[in-house]
């Protein structure tokens, strides 16, 4: 890797000769090293960079474990800076993944099938209890299931510093869209974390907007065009995740 300073440069030399309008950035930091926590001082110092994402998902690729986290966790606090997380339980989806591989079930209703709502309340409350140790606040980012909205609102109830954040796709849509014959239109709705076959989702998550237990809304936009989705076509998990009809 080349680092996080390297990173932010890069990214911000894409950004700014097609912007007309104020940004900021967050940073995805999906490596750990010592010298990682040490740029995390000079991105949020120097480079104004006060929230961080982590990856609880993508086993070998992404992946921060719960001994990373922590310290992750805890250089945020110091900095100041808002920790935010993906959270899926990585052993937990390789292993649902490998169950479809082996039933012979690979298109895009396996995305799904593979990382059920448990994968992501799971990793939710480990996320939450890990923050609340080191005194940080957490950003839980896409917030997709009901039981993982759960485990945000139950965690404000006790008073701990969390912010939860569906997106709109999940309040506008479903998983059911995933079964659809048409492979195109499959694919087009395939995201991690997924999004929920139970249609009632979306009212749920919208009540927890209404009533403060989540926060915010956001896009998580990542979008790829049908040829590009077509990566997926032999085996759901190449498919470039983004939600796109």
């Amino acid at each position: 890797d080349g680092g996080l300073v390297n990173a932010y440069k890069e990214w911000e030399g894409r950004a700014t000769p097609q912007i007309n309008c104020d940004i900021a950035f967050h940073l995805a930091v999906t490596y750990y090293s010592d010298e990682m926590l040490e740029e995390m001082e000079t991105i949020t110092n120097d480079y104004g960079v006060t929230s961080y994402k982590f990856f609880m998902a993508y086993n070998r690729v992404l992946r921060m474990y719960d001994d990373e986290l922590l310290n992750v966790f805890k250089r945020c606090k110091e900095l100041g800076a808002l920790a935010q997380v993906h959270a899926e339980n990585g052993d937990m989806v390789d292993a649902g993944q490998q169950d479809m591989v082996d039933a012979g079930i690979l298109g895009p209703e396996a995305h799904g099938m593979s990382r059920p709502a448990a994968t992501e309340a799971e990793a939710t409350h480990r996320a939450i209890a890990i923050a609340d140790q080191v005194n940080t606040p957490l950003y839980v980012v896409h917030v997709m299931s009901k039981e993982a909205a759960y485990e945000v609102a139950r965690a404000k109830k006790k008073g701990i510093n969390v912010y939860g954040e569906p997106i709109a796709a999940a309040l506008g849509t479903d998983g059911r869209q995933m079964y659809n014959k048409d492979w195109r239109h499959a694919a087009g709705h395939v995201m991690s974390p997924p999004l929920r076959d139970d249609p009632t989702t979306k009212d749920d998550l919208m009540r927890a907007l209404k009533n403060h237990e989540l926060d915010c809304v956001g896009t998580d936009n990542a979008t790829f065009n049908a040829n590009q989705k077509a990566l997926g076509k032999d085996d759901f998990r190449t498919i470039p995740n983004g939600c796109k009809d």
